[in-house]
This record gives structure tokens, sequence and C-alpha cells, in this order.
């Protein structure tokens, strides 16, 4: 079954560039969430690790 994918994918133009290109959106993504979490303030972090916990604003209506 394996080979005959392999073989299949052989056949199409271009289909090299699919991993490199996925590769890169990965790496983006992983450096700008990296990047997000050193720049973030103290206070949202610690106002989004409390909003769980907060039952002030929530009140289920049935």
């Amino acid at each position: 079954m394996l080979k005959f994918v392999k073989e299949h994918m052989e056949t199409i133009d271009g289909i090299a560039n699919y991993p490199m290109v996925s590769l890169l959106i990965f790496f983006v993504f992983f450096v700008l969430l990296f990047w997000w979490v050193f720049t973030a303030t103290k206070e949202h972090i610690k106002e989004m690790s409390e909003l769980p916990l907060d039952n002030d604003d929530q009140q289920i209506k049935l």
C-alpha cells in the first residue's frame, strides 16, 4: 500500500515543495508564539490565568 502511495506521489510535479512549505509554516508559527510569550505583560498573563476561577461575571441561566 505504501509503495503505491509513494509511486503516485512521485508523479506529481512540484510535490517536493510541500514539506518545505509546511516546515516553514510550522517554524514561523512557533517563533511568533515564542515571541508573544516573552513580550506579553505580566498583568495580562495574570488576568488570563485567573479567568477560569472568576465566577462573579458568569451566571448560569436555565
